[in-house]
């Protein structure tokens, strides 16, 4: 496999720019959204993690379906996309996350659920004794729509034996998505960078991202994540450079031609990569967010959350057309 991580910088954003161009022209994607981190209580004990705590751990933070509502009520009403991640609860039943998504449907008929990990739907099958198509199948009849791409961290399994023992190996996340795709809900991927992976590491993880996109065709947006390792078991390495962050979205863009969207996301490149990321190869900012707390918990120092106009001028300054979408890419006026 050709390592695109060894080849000059410049020439790999320039051919990531005029990529983006062709597909994208001047658009750049946002979104208005809230993050929903429902518990940080979680079974799972993942090196890299800053954000878990245990049951009984006076500092944690679990909500309840009626807590999630009223949060969505103050925090984001004109929010059009609820993003909701959290740990992997010792003793909630599956029960808890389907009247999640139905309680907060019902709430908000508007707004799109985007909802749970491939880590977290496994977590449910496991803990109901259903299968993967019948969880989703649940999920998506109480009102899911979409799920994030997290926990795919990196796919190489020396990496994951390191990083994350714990988590489900690389073949089971790409499965849950498969299903998912295959139920008709569309995902988005992630990759974790900038700890231990060498750039084949990298590589080959885009590629498993590719074959799958070509199987399915169920990908929104690709999401490279920079690994942020304060507070972590990693905490004496470097986070990642500037010219990482923006090779790494480059490359991300030319591999992954076949996935529509790619992200620059603020929340963990800072907002000022982020806006140099729309021109190598990133055409979408994400969004509002609101209020994110897993990357903040390991010492993100970007905001926790940005307004609309905010975003908008990271896009407009960097000579590009802002484009308000809702969480499938069509546009809101």
């Amino acid at each position: 496999m050709y390592d695109l991580f060894k080849e000059d910088f410049l020439v790999t954003g320039e051919k990531a720019d005029m990529l983006r161009q062709k597909m994208w022209g001047k658009k750049v994607f946002y979104v208005n959204n809230l993050h929903i981190n429902y518990t940080d209580i979680c079974v799972s004990k993942c090196r890299f993690c800053a954000f878990a705590k245990d049951e009984g751990d006076e500092t944690a933070v679990f909500m309840d379906v009626d807590d999630i509502i009223k949060y969505v009520a103050a925090k984001a009403p004109s929010a059009s996309e609820l993003h909701i991640v959290g740990g992997l609860h010792p003793s909630k039943k599956f029960s808890y996350y389907t009247d999640m998504v139905k309680g907060l449907k019902t709430a908000f008929p508007e707004k799109t659920i985007k909802g749970f990990s491939a880590v977290e739907i496994d977590y449910f099958a496991s803990i109901s004794g259903l299968s993967l198509t019948e969880v989703l199948r649940n999920l998506k009849n109480a009102g899911l729509e979409m799920m994030p791409g997290g926990g795919a961290e990196i796919f190489e399994p020396r990496v994951r034996k390191e990083i994350c023992p714990e988590k489900i190996p690389a073949e089971r996340w790409l499965e849950v998505h498969e299903t998912a795709h295959r139920e008709g809900i569309f995902t988005n991927a992630t990759m974790l960078y900038g700890h231990i992976e060498t750039g084949e590491d990298k590589m080959r993880h885009l590629e498993k991202i590719r074959e799958l996109q070509e199987k399915t065709g169920g990908f929104l947006a690709f999401i490279p994540l920079s690994f942020h390792p304060q507070n972590t078991f990693l905490s004496h390495i470097k986070p990642s450079t500037g010219m990482d962050d923006l090779m790494t979205v480059a490359v991300s863009r030319l591999v992954l031609d076949n996935v529509p969207h790619i992200k620059a996301y603020w929340v963990m490149l800072g907002e000022k990569t982020a806006q140099v990321a729309l021109r190598f190869g990133a055409d979408d900012l994400d969004g509002t967010i609101i209020k994110e707390n897993i990357t903040h918990a390991a010492g993100a120092t970007s905001s926790a959350g940005l307004t609309e106009d905010e975003l908008k001028n990271m896009i407009i300054s960097a000579g590009l057309e802002p484009v308000k979408r809702d969480a499938f890419y069509r546009t809101i006026s």
